[in-house]
């Protein structure tokens, strides 16, 4: 990519990863009503914009939590270039014939197309990862949790009111179960190359 430099609008996403009101109130106010206009044009009706937009922000929440995104354009035009293919994506999935596709709307840069391209591969993996997390047992759930969010496994271990030994070679396993069924899902193979 010719221009990595990172945009000023950064600022928005690091504001959604720290839960930001104000942040998050100035997107709903700067950038949602474009959106919501876009999509009432295009076969959609508000709740459906609504839904579109709060799907693209816990997309973005995500990835700002997990500090993938170093946004590289301006916001507005990542933000509504995600909004619209998720949009489009609905239609097709709904075999929408009536679509008028407004272009002029938003100015399509390389550099938007390409975090959109990366946002949607992270989508992808964040859904193939939920749905083998959510086959794991409940004690393994509960344990991953845990040691995701506490700071040592010790703690971990007297939170479970078990021992230090048992807490990692029980991660261990369950990690490994995980990582079993990534691999042999039918999408691992495409996503890996994302």
């Amino acid at each position: 990519m010719a221009n990595s430099t990172i945009h000023p609008d950064q600022m928005y996403i690091e504001g959604l990863a720290e839960n930001n009101s104000a942040i998050i109130q100035s997107i709903y106010k700067k950038f949602v009503p474009k959106v919501v206009s876009y999509i009432r044009n295009n076969s959609g009706d508000e709740n459906q914009a609504q839904d579109v937009v709060q799907e693209i922000m816990m997309l973005m929440f995500n990835q700002a939590k997990a500090k993938t995104l170093q946004l590289t354009c301006p916001f507005d035009a990542y933000f509504f270039l995600l909004c619209k293919r998720k949009w489009l994506n609905e239609l097709k999935k709904t075999g929408n014939k009536g679509v008028t596709i407004n272009e002029e709307v938003a100015s399509i840069n390389e550099s938007a197309s390409l975090l959109v391209e990366q946002a949607e591969a992270f989508d992808e993996k964040q859904q193939l990862f939920d749905a083998m997390f959510q086959k794991l047992g409940d004690k393994c759930q509960e344990l991953l949790k845990l040691s995701f969010t506490m700071k040592s496994m010790e703690e971990v271990a007297e939170k479970l009111h078990v021992t230090y030994g048992y807490v990692r070679k029980k991660k261990s396993l369950c990690i490994g179960q995980l990582t079993q069924w990534i691999r042999e899902s039918k999408n691992f193979k495409s996503l890996k190359n994302n």
